[in-house]
């Protein structure tokens, strides 16, 4: 089965502050049940292992399409555990993710934009993105395979969806079943359907030209990492 094109409601501009807030609330908690942010903290880990902060650096990290923030305040969590000093950063391109960001405390800041107006000298030490791959196409999708070493110092890391039947399905019931927002009903097994298996990120890298690896990590997620520009 090919990448599907079907739109998600959730990229469409015209939906509303509540409807947004609402769909960015149940992705959190779909994230926390299904452990998204283990392997985005096992990437961390292993870079400060490597090339981490020393004593008094600031590790600098930005989160593209970083949605509601849930994220970036595991990472916080994260850096608080390890004594590990950081500069976060979101960036998504909706007006209503920032807000939303903000009311729940994520200690970040904030970039309203498209990805691709961000100037091309601004580099932050790590660049992370879950669950926005499968949002762009593959021919944006190659685009920012090669973006990303050109933001990235130390490493950059992509999260994002495993194509699939058995996630499909789960995901089309577990979210009904928990009365989500119809928008996550209706994306949910959308963005399953946008996912990638190994093929896809073979041809998009070597499409791209970039220094990448792909793994899948549990659950039905695949995790391709790479080098930044130094």
């Amino acid at each position: 089965m090919r990448r599907s094109r079907a739109a998600e409601i959730m990229d469409d501009p015209g939906q509303s502050a509540a409807d947004f807030d609402a769909a960015l609330a149940d992705l959190a908690r779909i994230n926390r049940m299904s452990f998204a942010t283990a392997p985005l903290l096992g990437f961390l880990d292993r870079v400060v292992r490597r090339s981490g902060p020393a004593p008094g650096r600031v590790l600098s990290v930005l989160d593209v399409g970083a949605g509601g923030g849930d994220a970036l305040r595991a990472i916080a969590a994260w850096g608080a555990r390890r004594g590990v000093a950081l500069d976060l950063w979101g960036l998504d391109r909706s007006p209503w993710a920032g807000r939303h960001a903000a009311a729940h405390g994520t200690p970040a800041q904030w970039i309203t934009a498209d990805l691709f107006d961000l100037p091309a000298g601004r580099r932050f030490d790590v660049v992370v993105c879950g669950l926005f791959a499968h949002h762009l196409d593959d021919a944006t999708l190659v685009r920012f395979l090669r973006w990303l070493p050109a933001h990235a110092r130390h490493r950059w890391l992509i999260l994002d969806l495993h194509r699939h039947w058995l996630p499909w399905a789960a995901v089309w019931a577990g979210t009904r079943l928990l009365r989500m927002h119809p928008m996550v009903c209706h994306d949910g097994p959308i963005s399953v359907a946008r996912g990638f298996d190994r093929a896809d990120w073979r041809r998009l890298v070597a499409e791209a030209g970039v220094a990448a690896e792909a793994r899948w990590v549990p659950p039905f997620r695949w995790a391709v990492e790479g080098p930044g520009a130094g």
